[in-house]
C-alpha cells in the first residue's frame, strides 16, 4: 500500500487554544503534518526559513506585525509559499488585502473543520478557494467602491466619534469639505448616516476600533 504524501503546514495565531485547537484537527488527518507553530509575524518568518511548509494558516490580527504584512514578508522571500487566512472578522477590506498580498484561501475561523480541511488540501493542489459572499464584496471593493486617502482618513475619524468641526480641525480642511467627504463616504457605503457608516466601516474591516 503506498503511503499518502503529507501536507506539511505551519500554523500562525497569537492565541494558544487556536493553535492547540489546529493542531488537533491537523493530527487527526493521515494526509498531513503540523510542522510548525508560530505567536506572531516575526516568529512565523523564522519558522517559515526553517521549516518551509508546504501550506500555511495566517491569523489575519496579531500584535505587531499582522498577518497581511507576514504574508507579503514571506513571499518576498519565498513566492511559491501557499497561505490560507484564518480570521474571526468577514471583512472585505481585509480580505482584499490579504488576497493582494497571496493568500489563496480565506476562511472564518468558526467554519466547519472539515471546511477548513478542504481548504488545505485544495491550496496544496494549487487552487484558490475564496467564499461566494467573499469574492461578492471583492468585486465591488475593486469596481470603484474603495475610498480615497482623504475619504479613510474621515471615517476613521467619524469612527472615533469626532466631530465635523473636529474632524476640520484634525485634517486643516474646512468643514464643508468634510460634509463633502462624508456625503461621498455614505454613498459609497450604500448608508444614510455616519452611524450605519461607522456599522458598515466595522463589518468590512475598513476600520477598526
Amino acid at each position: 500500500m503506498t503511503a499518502v504524501a503529507s501536507i506539511r503546514i505551519m500554523v500562525v495565531d497569537d492565541h494558544p487554544v487556536v493553535r492547540e485547537g489546529f493542531a488537533t484537527m491537523i493530527g487527526s488527518e493521515p494526509d498531513m503534518s503540523l510542522v510548525a507553530e508560530a505567536r506572531n509575524g516575526e516568529e512565523a518568518q523564522r519558522l517559515f526559513r526553517q521549516h518551509l511548509p508546504d501550506v500555511t494558516l495566517m491569523d489575519l490580527r496579531m500584535p505587531g506585525l499582522n498577518g497581511v504584512d507576514t504574508i507579503r514578508a514571506i513571499r518576498r522571500e519565498f513566492p511559491q509559499s501557499r497561505f490560507i487566512v484564518l480570521t474571526t472578522y468577514d471583512g472585505d477590506e481585509d480580505t482584499y488585502r490579504a488576497l493582494e498580498a497571496g493568500a489563496k484561501a480565506y476562511r472564518v475561523k468558526d467554519m466547519l473543520c472539515d471546511e477548513i480541511l478542504a481548504a488545505i488540501r485544495a491550496v496544496h493542489a494549487g487552487q484558490r478557494r475564496i467564499p461566494a459572499a467573499v469574492g461578492t464584496r471583492l468585486a465591488e471593493r475593486m469596481s470603484g467602491l474603495e475610498l480615497s486617502g482623504r475619504e479613510q482618513q474621515v471615517l476613521e475619524l467619524v469612527a472615533k466619534g469626532r466631530s465635523n468641526k473636529e474632524i476640520a480641525g484634525a485634517l486643516e480642511i474646512t468643514e464643508a469639505t468634510v460634509k463633502g467627504h462624508l456625503t461621498n463616504i455614505l454613498g459609497k457605503l450604500g448608508v444614510t448616516d455616519r452611524t450605519q457608516a461607522v456599522i458598515a466601516a466595522l463589518r468590512r474591516g475598513l476600520v477598526h476600533l
